[in-house]
């Protein structure tokens, strides 16, 4: 088994050590022995800190990327719990065609003024009404299909 340095470990990964670091402070990586002041990593390390990226990228945080290793630090992810991800995705991505879709016909719209156009004023209102919902809930509610 070829042990690899911190900086090996990010020169091919592309993370920075102290991210590296961090990881191993949270319990997500282990490192195997140190050479010097430096720490040694197996090469599993390089899977373990790519679903670190992917889990990050995917909008979980540290705590549940951790949960998706199993105690050998093998992945063992929860096919439910992605699948709950993935919806909440979905639900994202609505959401952000929706506010995509809504500033381009602002950008566009014939209106005088933004004031005085109707989509404009909608957008106003809802993200007045989801601002206020997310300070007392602290969770945004889905945004409702449909087109500009």
């Amino acid at each position: 088994m070829k042990l690899m340095d911190i900086s090996e470990v990010s020169k091919q990964t592309g993370i920075a050590a102290s991210a590296i670091r961090h990881y191993e402070e949270k319990g997500l990586i282990t490192s195997v022995g140190r050479r010097g002041l430096k720490r040694l990593f197996g090469p599993e390390v390089l899977d373990q800190l790519a679903l670190i990226t992917l889990g990050k990228t995917g909008g979980f945080s540290l705590e549940e990327i951790k949960s998706m290793f199993g105690s050998d630090g093998r992945p063992a992810l929860s096919r439910p719990g992605l699948h709950l991800r993935a919806d909440e995705l979905d639900r994202q991505i609505h959401t952000l065609e929706a506010l995509r879709d809504m500033i381009r016909h602002v950008a566009d719209c014939p209106a005088p003024s933004h004031m005085e156009c109707p989509k404009f004023q909608q957008l106003i209102r809802i993200s007045g009404r989801r601002s206020r919902s997310e300070r007392v809930t602290h969770k945004l509610p889905p945004v409702k299909p449909g087109r500009m």
